[in-house]
């Protein structure tokens, strides 16, 4: 005797948002030979997961403020400001502070003007990102020729077991970030407040107070890709940022993350940002222009949205065909 039902379906189909992404990026590894020869050798990979690291820290941020039912765009600004910072300061400890208090700053005054003010999050980040952009001119005056602090430096080319410590040090923070989102009680109430803010008032969770520490955060993980871009590039240029604002997007869309808030996956993240720099050297590799990088980008968010709302549908439809299948709650001997 068999039941027939399409509940399991349907919670299958949530489980395995983020499968996509594992598979396309496993695929893109193996085949990237053939397109592009010496894009998996050893001095390719060591080159490129640095880069990979800086996209997939920032697009962690990015990612949180989605769950948030938000888009931030003040990442290009926060990138570059935290970036000019250490690099004009010839003191690492004191570039660093100076970095965190922006970033500090940067997060409270987003999350204040969203959750305080009601004000639309892609206005709101768009005028933060003004004013970073704004403080990045003001502080180098439109010129920027010093050298990030050789500790630094070292650093973020310094190797451990022959993976960079750069690497480590972002999979370790984005592992963490998971955990916490996943099995503490704050993590899940950070989840509550973005899938259903009203509900979540309603059971005593502070959503402006989640709302408000979900920029903090986001403009903290911006900063700190902005100050190890910096040290692994040495000199950065003034709008160091802006080519991370595409990417961070397209990293969340490919993860799976639900634009709508609540559902996503940090560690899927992180394995876009992989998937897109890794297709960017493959692309660069095969000798087409940077603008064939973008074209890629914006063709990924739009087809990644399409794909996402077809996804989103299946319960619906399954929800339907249970109601009209006529074995639906009722036993099925198989012949």
């Amino acid at each position: 005797m068999t039941r027939i039902g399409f509940g399991p379906f349907a919670a299958r189909a949530r489980r395995s948002a983020s499968l996509p992404i594992v598979l396309a990026t496993a695929l893109l590894l193996a085949v990237s030979p053939l397109l592009a020869p010496g894009s998996v050798g050893g001095s390719a990979l060591v080159g490129m997961l640095p880069f990979a690291a800086v996209l997939a820290l920032a697009a962690a941020g990015q990612s949180l403020v989605v769950r948030q039912g938000g888009l931030d765009l003040s990442v290009a600004g926060m990138m570059s400001l935290a970036s000019v910072i250490v690099t004009e300061e010839t003191h690492l400890a004191r570039g660093l502070e100076l970095a965190l208090v922006a970033c500090l700053v940067s997060g409270c005054l987003t999350g204040l003007l969203v959750t305080r003010l009601a004000v639309t999050p892609l206005i709101a980040t768009l005028a933060v990102n003004a004013l970073l952009v704004g403080t990045v001119y003001r502080i180098t005056h439109g010129i920027l020729s010093s050298a990030v602090p050789e500790p630094l430096q070292r650093f973020t080319f310094d190797k451990t077991a022959g993976i960079p410590d750069i690497v480590v040090l972002v999979a370790a923070v984005l592992l963490v970030g998971a955990a916490v989102l996943g099995w503490t009680v704050a993590g899940r109430r950070f989840v509550a407040a973005g899938m259903s803010p009203g509900a979540a008032r309603a059971v005593g969770i502070r959503v402006h107070r989640y709302g408000v520490m979900t920029y903090v955060v986001a403009s903290l993980a911006y900063g700190a890709a902005g100050v190890l871009l910096a040290g692994f590039v040495g000199t950065p240029s003034l709008s160091a940022g802006d080519a991370y604002l595409l990417p961070t997007i397209a990293a969340v869309v490919l993860a799976g993350n639900r634009l709508g808030g609540g559902e996503g996956s940090v560690v899927a993240v992180g394995i876009a940002a992989l998937f897109l720099t890794q297709l960017q050297q493959v692309v660069l590799g095969m000798g087409a222009p940077n603008s064939t990088q973008l074209i890629i980008q914006g063709s990924i968010i739009g087809l990644g949205m399409a794909a996402r709302q077809t996804r989103a549908a299946l319960p619906r439809l399954w929800t339907l065909a249970s109601r009209i299948a006529p074995t639906q709650g009722r036993a099925y001997q198989a012949p």
